[in-house]
């Protein structure tokens, strides 16, 4: 976990210039008296709601106004929160913050998650269940793929992205390609036999949406029968993706802003208990990220927006 003062002193540059905006004539609480956090629906509502509603309580208590918790009903609706002002803090997946900085949403990233493995980052899969023949990306040809969401990296823009660089369009390999909605969803498609693949994400063997629903419960066959991380195997692997982001609004007050970042910075030991519901205790710290972190990221989007201009 980074130290405190590192990250402290790491984000301390991104916000040098605003010191140098002018003084507000009031207190940042009579114009943002509330504040509320957005987060994309990895999960389903009631689990994202769980996840995330300790966080929105810390940041409570910490910023000294409340902060209410937004579960969008896809990632777009975070993006549009924020454009609209409505939605001063959001979690991002990369894909889904890049696009809001391509089309013109005015927000800071401020920290991303370190997963047990020491990367604050992830991959792109594709799984199929094991009992089935797929072993190969050829093996799909003509069937069906559960997709996560339009603005989503692991579910759709990275698969797109990498396949399409090995030789696979997508739209054209796949029979049928379906947005499911959430992680989960495209996983449950998976498991209840109406796609044969499902993209999603990946951390590490013991820490996966697979793994997550495992834990709840949430993997049986359409007979009921429970499944397990080992009934499904991995067909398709991307490059390493940089972790989606805790980003503001940048038009926030400054003062606010700088309590945002402190509030972020000291999550992992002032709230140790919110801070382990975020990736159920397998998290070990954050790290600062700045824009240039997720320039990667929107190139894949350019590339994946030209190909379909193409189509």
């Amino acid at each position: 976990m980074l130290d405190r003062r590192t990250l402290v002193g790491a984000l301390a540059g991104g916000l040098a210039a605003l010191a140098l905006q002018p003084a507000l004539a009031q207190d940042w609480k009579t114009t943002v008296p509330e504040i509320t956090l957005g987060a994309i629906p990895v999960e389903n509502a009631t689990g994202t709601t769980d996840r995330y509603a300790p966080l929105a309580a810390y940041l409570t208590k910490a910023l000294g106004v409340p902060v209410k918790l937004r579960v969008a009903n896809d990632y777009a609706a975070v993006i549009e929160g924020q454009r609209a002002g409505n939605i001063q803090i959001a979690f991002y997946g990369p894909a889904s913050f890049a696009r809001a900085v391509m089309t013109g949403v005015k927000v800071d990233p401020i920290v991303n998650q370190k997963h047990d493995n020491g990367a604050s980052g992830y991959y792109s899969v594709l799984y199929v269940r094991a009992d089935s023949p797929y072993r190969t990306i050829a093996d799909l040809k003509g069937r069906n793929l559960a997709l996560v969401d339009p603005n989503s990296t692991s579910g759709n823009q990275a698969p797109r992205f990498f396949l399409n660089k090995s030789g696979h369009d997508v739209d054209a390999l796949f029979g049928k390609t379906v947005y499911a909605g959430s992680h989960e969803n495209a996983v449950l498609a998976l498991t209840q036999g109406t796609a044969d693949a499902a993209a999603n994400l990946w951390n590490s063997e013991t820490d996966s949406v697979v793994t997550r629903m495992a834990a709840k419960g949430m993997l049986k066959k359409p007979d009921g029968t429970p499944l397990s991380p080992s009934d499904f195997r991995i067909v398709f692997k991307s490059a390493f993706l940089p972790e989606g982001p805790f980003a503001m609004l940048s038009s926030l007050p400054a003062d606010l802003k700088r309590k945002i970042v402190e509030a972020f910075v000291a999550l992992p030991t002032a709230d140790k208990a919110a801070f382990d519901r975020l990736s159920d205790g397998k998290d070990l710290g954050l790290t600062p990220v700045t824009l240039e972190d997720y320039q990667p990221i929107i190139e894949m989007l350019k590339f994946n927006d030209a190909q379909r201009r193409k189509s």
